[in-house]
């Protein structure tokens, strides 16, 4: 697999995000062993960045990704989050950012994943009640203690993003970019470009949407938060139906398949972007890892960055209020 930068962190360009092995999604929970596979499997193909968080589950998710490392350690870029399971006595459902929960939410992320260090350590939404500075130089002095090595955001508003990398460099910020959401485009990327930090889109397929493969929610379990989700549900839905159709037609032009068509315009963007397709299962990682090897013609691209974005908001309003802090 080719590489990129993240600044300074180098990783295989396609990376694997394993929130859905445990969480959020239809089925989630149900094989470990096979999610364990898949993470080898993805090791194998030259898979590097690896993304958790304590929040999965909560706390399965890293100690699954923690049992699948076992012996494996020194071959991934192990990625995982804090600050929205609040340690410090917070009500539920507060982000908590505090240099004292940013200390002990590392602590259990490094006993459950079995390691003595995190390579990219995200703050997962911007705490409003915590200056983002009090929490980066917090982080700092676990980069200074060798507990972690490089800091991200997620889903940072652009002066937060500034005032953070200006306490500590900022390797990597983590939001939500594909297709069907375009956000970034306007003021994060070129921020990120003018600082030198990487970006790491999550949710590159649009929670599967891309593939083509979902035309009805009615197979999803009461747990799938994708039920309640604006783009997945009325008018929007089926709105969103017409993007995965023309995404389709690109592929077939391509040879391809539709999520690694979403996946190359995504790698055509820049050398400084590592996108984390998820899955449980090891067919879609080995389809989702081969789009390394698509090259999209300058027409095609120019095809897809007409599209359309998605229809309807990509979280419920409580997320929604957590976003671009």
């Amino acid at each position: 697999m080719k590489h990129v930068k993240l600044r300074d962190l180098d990783v295989g360009r396609i990376g694997l995000g394993a929130m859905g092995m445990s969480f959020g999604y239809t089925g989630a929970g149900t094989d470990d062993a096979g999610s364990i596979r898949t993470i080898h499997r993805a090791l194998d193909l030259g898979v590097t960045l690896l993304d958790t968080a304590e929040v999965y589950g909560p706390y399965a998710n890293e100690q699954l990704v923690g049992q699948a490392l076992k012996g494996r350690r020194d071959e991934v870029v192990l990625a995982t989050k804090f600050g929205l399971i609040s340690h410090t006595g917070r009500e539920p459902g507060t982000p908590d950012s505090s240099p004292a929960n940013v200390r002990a939410a590392l602590d259990g992320s490094l006993r459950r994943l079995g390691t003595d260090h995190i390579d990219l350590y995200y703050q997962h939404r911007v705490d409003p009640r915590t200056p983002i500075e009090d929490t980066v130089g917090a982080l700092a002095e676990l980069v200074a203690a060798g507990k972690v090595r490089h800091l991200g955001l997620s889903e940072a508003g652009a002066d937060t993003i500034r005032r953070a990398h200006a306490v500590h460099p900022i390797t990597a910020l983590q939001s939500e970019y594909s297709l069907w959401t375009r956000d970034p485009e306007p003021e994060i990327l070129p921020l990120l470009r003018e600082l030198n930090i990487g970006f790491v889109p999550y949710s590159p397929l649009g929670h599967g949407f891309l593939t083509g493969q979902i035309r009805s929610v009615e197979d999803f379990d009461d747990s799938d938060w994708r039920k309640t989700n604006p783009r997945f549900t009325g008018e929007n839905f089926h709105r969103n139906l017409r993007l995965a159709d023309e995404v389709q037609a690109v592929a077939a032009e391509a040879g391809a398949t539709p999520a690694q068509v979403a996946l190359a315009w995504l790698l055509a963007k820049g050398d400084d972007i590592a996108p984390i397709p998820g899955t449980k299962r090891v067919s879609r990682l080995e389809e989702n890892t081969a789009a390394d090897g698509v090259e999209l013609t300058a027409a095609q691209l120019a095809n897809l960055d007409t599209l359309t974005p998605a229809a309807g908001d990509h979280h419920e309003e409580a997320q929604m209020r957590m976003l671009d802090r």
